[in-house]
């Protein structure tokens, strides 16, 4: 595993964080707590550091196996949650959206769940489209005051609402915006036009989810798999419902069969080529193992051109600044 600094802080990351939305069954479809378990120790081995979690995973089972999890090794992860939610199905007004009320509601019921003192990184999972950026800012510094979080970041939120709270928290002396989560893939390309040449240029971290367009990516819907299409309620699942996303696919497939590896490997691999951390987020043993293993994929400059050419949405080539994970710097 290689490391990164992350954006303009100290930390040094993993070149992939673990997702865990799929610790725990409390959505009908995950990993159970063994499962979970598993996945968690094999990243870890791996050299994996950087977790990645919400409350409203698995209605706080994901936080709850976390924090068993982390007993005895709470200082070797950057342990990242959200918060906007809530935890429970059909959870109370007051305890979900981004007003500071829910905010301190919510890292209190995550510290519990989780078994610690404080959150590295704390998100705002995304806009509940009433609270202002400025009250969303000033929780965060409140709660870095008082030790519960070290971080803050914003995680779906448009390029123009993170600049400006960036620009906030600057201009008040408040924590810092250190990081920006968006999602990003072969099948979703849209943040190339915006947000990462705004988080690059704010020097933000970058974390993106979904490389594999919510599995569409590893092909497998192609043979009757479910998975995703259906988990979940369908949710994050990106369908092949054009030409364009079918030629994406095909494109896939044809380079893993070149390389003699699976469509998943190379679609994380080509999310690796963008200077973010991208999230994986496996339900198995073999899938973490097969995802783990895109780390060592050496897709050639033409295999990157063929895969940017097939799914372009037409931006400039300045709307992305290529960064082979061989270009990581190794700390």
């Amino acid at each position: 595993m290689k490391y990164k600094a992350f954006g303009k802080t100290g930390l040094r990351v993993s070149q992939v964080a673990l997702g865990t939305g799929n610790f725990g069954t409390g959505w009908g479809y995950g990993a159970d707590p063994d499962v979970a378990a598993a996945i968690f120790n094999t990243y870890a081995e791996a050299g994996g550091n950087f977790i990645d979690a919400a409350d409203i995973y698995q209605f706080g089972q994901a936080e709850e196996l976390l924090g068993a999890l982390l007993n005895g090794r709470r200082e070797d992860f950057v342990l990242t949650t959200k918060f906007t939610n809530g935890a429970t199905p059909n959870a109370n007004r007051l305890v979900t959206g981004n007003s500071r009320k829910a905010m301190v509601a919510s890292v209190e019921a995550s510290l519990k769940r989780l078994k610690t003192d404080r959150i590295d990184i704390y998100w705002a999972h995304h806009p509940d489209g009433v609270t202002p950026i400025e009250e969303i800012v000033r929780g965060f510094e409140d709660l870095a005051r008082a030790g519960k979080i070290l971080y803050a970041g914003l995680s779906n939120f448009p390029a123009w609402r993170l600049s400006r709270a960036v620009t906030l928290a600057e201009l008040t002396h408040a924590v810092p915006i250190a990081a920006a989560q968006f999602e990003h893939s072969l099948v979703h390309r849209e943040p190339e036009a915006d947000l990462f040449p705004a988080s690059l240029e704010l020097g933000l971290g970058i974390v993106t989810w979904s490389p594999l367009g919510g599995g569409m990516l590893t092909g497998k819907y192609r043979k009757g798999d479910k998975g995703r299409a259906e988990g979940f309620g369908g949710r994050v699942f990106q369908p092949e419902n054009s030409t364009q996303r079918t030629l994406t696919l095909d494109s896939v497939l044809a380079i893993a069969e070149e390389l003699g590896v699976s469509a998943s490997q190379v679609a994380i691999a080509w999310a690796g080529t963008h200077g973010a951390v991208p999230i994986i987020g496996p339900r198995s043993q073999a899938q973490l193992r097969d995802n783990l293993d895109a780390l060592a994929l050496p897709l050639s400059p033409e295999q990157i051109n063929r895969l940017d050419a097939v799914s372009s949405l037409g931006l400039s080539t300045s709307a992305r600044r290529p960064i082979s994970w061989d270009d990581l710097t190794i700390v």
